[in-house]
């Protein structure tokens, strides 16, 4: 009975003649993927002469691009990565990949890691066009702020076989190509400036007189100093921004024994060798505390602090157990702190935990600022301020299991004597310090305002209290307090704070003593579009007051996406680009006016644009595009994207994308695939490759196959997510096959995740689609309710009281919600063909949740299908098996919807006995 009914569901198909593709420009396949290329790491000289990007197909060997913006020359070079331009824009330095192929024969033969093929090093001399090479390199660096040097660590020949031991450390001069050779490095470091290298030496079995220790090596003089001898382990090598003083932590006990102890030791010039300036027994440590070797190190920018972790010290492993005689078990306690997944997951990371203390080279002394009632501290002024933030949430730590997040309570702390004073209890937000350390400040959701902390008084202000437009998300539709649209950043000495409402950027005193001011002038509220700043430079702590801010927008209505230029100075706010593009990424030459970014559209593949702003009237319009990607795209049949819009079945106003083929014909029917996930259309202008699934919706090959996409936007009532997906869903479909071309009679609807929930739920509620496939979704929320999500070890209580799942309340105090809510108690309604998957090792989404829903509609007699991907993740993370279910989702859909002979496995499935031998496949070519 069984196998009649589900025939009956894959024959009773209409044969309906679809619009053919065009012979001249055929439908994207699977095999299209693997060469499909996208931009990667990408930079631009300080002087803005020098571009550099990497080109990436999905499978295959990558290419380095180097670009000169003055006389347009550019070079390749294949399989270069991970590129970096030296400070002074002379040379590129970059990895050069092995080939893909020995790489992938290499893994067929199952070759160890030894065996395996290795990286090169590259460096480009850039007016010259010179390339170098060297083979077998493990990592390079370059100091971060000097120039003419790079340090590349070799790999350890095959022959070589003393694991233990470094391999030899290069430190090549770049200007005369001279190379100095340390031998035996395990870890290195090069100073800021560039003046110093520190390196980690090791002992090796065939060089007895070679002792480990830590090496201090002088650029310039070339000159070797031993600032550590003997046995152990050195690690966290670290300098102070001159390049003068250097820490690192140390231990004599070796990685097996039952007790690990480190030590902090410090040098500066002077010394004859690094002293240790903490210990176990170091006063100011609390007892039986010790130097924590997992967590970095690091000085003040004045280098009259060092900065480090403390731990207490754990007792020693006892060795006398016998593994086999001791339980195995986890004890949950209701007044635990976190439940045990959640312990469990963070072990690693808890048994690492450090608290932030500081050792003063001057006097010598030491200092514990945070401790397991302060678990975290922020320093200010890159470590020179008088004061630090300090929070923590002990004692709010057990709401999290429904509230999703906890309460913080700040302290003010005095760095140089460790004195604190509290700020605020129990807020529901986050702290942080401005950064020269004269405001602590914060966002208090109940209050829905930002506020600020005056050190010097003790003051504590609401600083947009004034301003007329709302300071948290306007449309947030969760059962919860809203979040804020966050801060641009501040002005030097702590003048000015900006602050993001939902469209402008107010400039804000957090003294209170002038009004805020909207410095993007109300545009963005009037035009509907957002304003918001572009971080260019990752050492950047504050705007100066002359400061160009690069803006990104973005404009509600139309779509378009681009950058504006706001002159700090003069106020004035100037539009660079605008358009139906995406314009992302942006980077800028820090002693030039230069800028690169990636345009893009549906239409475009993301590529690399360069453009030097000038004149009264700067603008991008003639910037110049450097990468052609893709090419092989003009070849398909791609597709067009444009903004939908219907009145959904509560009255309001509903928009979302809809997506044709290039070769549309209004005159012809195409099927329909719904695909959703709360509200997409903000990104109509966004490039999506064809590449196979995590398990969304590959949608450009469907489009190229004869397919129209149809993305609504799904705006939902608290304590009603299904019944809101299905008022703007169902309506937006019905509004769709309104137009003749689209077929209402072959209709399909694909999610993922909370997606496929919607997916599951919708088959309940209507018979208007003729398949459906939900991947990752919930079935029952009163059995989700109370799950974990493994990946995180949380309980998923929090998202159906507070977040994404929208109920608003306890299982208890709205039962009818959750069953109301449930595709489960509704199965017996569906009428959809439904395809699910649900993996084994699914972190977010409980994969009994699939089985529930596939065991119910198998006992009634359903169509259903389950996918489990052994010991996959929610999304898809191995290419083979994203491979696998593209190729079924095309089936599927194919099948249903275009009248497709049905596969193997949607037929008969695939026998355990059969599993890794077939893969069902094969068409049914005798089945309609």
């Amino acid at each position: 009975m069984k196998s009649t009914l589900i025939c009956a569901a894959l024959t009773s198909l209409s044969l309906v003649t679809y619009a053919q593709q065009t012979k001249s420009k055929p439908p994207l396949d699977h095999s299209v993927y693997n060469s499909w290329e996208s931009i990667g790491k990408k930079a631009i000289s300080n002087n803005g002469q020098w571009i550099v990007y990497t080109i990436t197909p999905q499978e295959g060997d990558a290419s380095l691009v180097i670009y000169d913006n003055k006389t347009r020359r550019s070079m390749e070079v294949p399989r270069g990565g991970k590129p970096v331009i030296t400070e002074d824009s002379r040379y590129v330095v970059f990895s050069i990949d092995p080939y893909f192929k020995d790489t992938r024969q290499a893994k067929i033969k199952k070759k160890k890691t030894a065996e395996m093929p290795k990286d090169s090093l590259g460096i480009v001399t850039l007016e010259q066009w010179q390339l170098w090479k060297a083979p077998m390199v493990k990592s390079f660096k370059t100091p971060a702020k000097g120039s003419g040097w790079v340090a590349y660590l070799l790999e350890r020949p095959e022959w070589d076989k003393d694991s233990t031991s470094g391999t030899p450390l290069i430190i090549r001069n770049l200007k005369d190509n001279k190379e100095d050779t340390l031998p035996h490095v395990l870890e290195y470091a090069f100073s800021k400036p560039g003046n110093k290298l520190l390196a980690e030496i090791t002992t090796a079995k065939k060089d007895p007189l070679t002792k480990a220790g830590v090496l201090l090596w002088d650029i310039t003089s070339r000159k070797l100093d031993t600032l550590s001898r003997g046995s152990g382990e050195r690690k966290l090598l670290t300098f102070d921004d001159k390049g003068l003083q250097t820490a690192w932590v140390s231990t004599r006990d070796t990685a097996k024994a039952p007790q690990r102890i480190f030590q902090l030791y410090y040098y500066k010039p002077g010394q004859d060798t690094g002293i240790i300036a903490a210990g176990r027994q170091t006063p100011g440590l609390p007892n039986n505390w010790g130097v924590a070797d997992s967590s970095k190190i690091e000085f003040s920018e004045n280098g009259q602090r060092l900065f480090f972790g403390t731990a207490p010290i754990r007792p020693p492993k006892d060795t006398t157990l016998v593994d086999f005689e001791v339980a195995k078990v986890d004890i949950w306690n209701y007044q635990d702190d976190f439940l045990q997944p959640m312990q469990l997951k963070n072990l690693n990371r808890e048994l690492k935990r450090s608290y932030t203390a500081v050792y003063d080279p001057a006097t010598q002394k030491v200092l514990q600022l945070g401790n397991k009632d302060l678990e975290t501290v922020v320093t200010a002024d890159e470590g020179n301020g008088t004061y630090a933030l300090g929070y923590t949430d002990k004692g709010e730590r057990i709401a999290m299991q429904w509230t999703g997040r906890t309460l913080k309570t700040a302290w003010l702390l005095n760095v140089g004597d460790g004195t604190r004073r509290m700020v605020k209890e129990k807020l529901d937000g986050d702290f942080y310090i401005s950064p020269k350390g004269q405001y602590l400040y914060w966002y208090d959701r109940v209050a829905r305002h930002w506020f600020s902390y005056q050190v010097s008084s003790g003051a504590i202000r609401n600083i947009t209290a004034s301003i007329p437009t709302k300071m948290y998300d306007e449309v947030d539709d969760h059962p919860d307090e809203p979040d804020t649209y966050g801060v641009a950043g501040w002005l030097e000495g702590d003048k000015y704070a900006y602050i993001y409402d939902r469209y402008d950027v107010w400039q804000v005193d957090p003294g209170g003593q002038q009004a805020p001011v909207n410095i993007t002038h109300g545009i963005g509220r009037k035009d509907k579009t957002r304003f918001r700043y572009e971080k260019l430079d990752e050492e950047e702590r504050f705007f100066k007051k002359d400061q160009d801010l690069l803006l990104s927008t973005f404009n509600e209505t139309t779509k378009y996406n681009g950058f504006s230029l706001l002159r700090l100075k003069t106020g004035t706010l100037q539009a660079l680009a605008m358009g139906p593009y995406a314009y992302q990424q942006p980077g800028k030459a820090k002693n030039a006016a230069s800028y690169i970014f990636t345009k893009s559209s549906y239409e475009l593949s993301p590529d690399v644009y360069a453009a030097t702003l000038s004149g009264k009237t700067p603008s991008f319009n003639k910037a110049v595009q450097l990468s052609h990607i893709n090419p092989q795209q003009q070849q398909y049949n791609w597709g067009t994207a444009s903004l939908f819009k219907w009145t959904a079945y509560n009255g309001q106003p509903a928009e979302g994308i809809l997506y044709k083929p290039e070769d549309f014909d209004s005159t012809k029917h195409y099927p329909v695939l719904i695909y959703f996930y709360e509200k997409l259309s903000d990104g109509l202008y966004n490039y999506s490759p064809p590449a196979p699934t995590p398990s969304r919706l590959n949608i450009p090959f469907f489009v190229s196959r004869g397919y129209l996409v149809f993305a609504p936007d799904i705006i939902y009532e608290n304590g009603h997510p299904g019944k809101s997906a299905y008022n703007y869903i169902v309506s937006g479909a019905r509004a769709l096959a309104q137009h003749s071309w689209a077929d209402s009679t072959n209709m399909g609807i694909q999610g993922q995740s909370w997606g496929g929930y919607q997916v599951a739920y919708l088959v309940t509620q209507t018979h208007l689609f003729k398949a459906a496939w939900a991947g990752a979704p919930v079935a029952n929320m009163t059995s989700a309710y109370g799950g974990i999500r493994w990946e995180s070890g949380m309980n998923r209580q929090f998202q159906y009281e507070h977040t994404q799942s929208r109920i608003g309340a306890t299982l208890w105090e709205k039962p009818e919600l959750y069953l109301e809510n449930s595709p489960l108690f509704h199965l017996p309604n569906v009428t959809t063909p439904l395809a699910i998957m649900s993996n084994d090792a699914d972190g977010a989404v409980p994969w009994y949740q699939g089985i529930e829903l596939f065991t119910g509609l198998r006992r009634l007699g359903k169509p259903v299908w389950l996918l489990n991907y052994n010991n996959e993740a929610h999304n898809l993370v191995l290419r083979q098996n994203r491979k696998d279910i593209q190729r079924r989702e095309q089936q599927f859909f194919d099948h249903f919807l275009k009248g497709a002979p049905a596969p193997q496995w949607l037929l008969y499935g695939v026998p355990a006995t059969e599993k890794g031998v077939s893969w069902g496949w094969d068409l049914n070519n005798n089945n309609p």
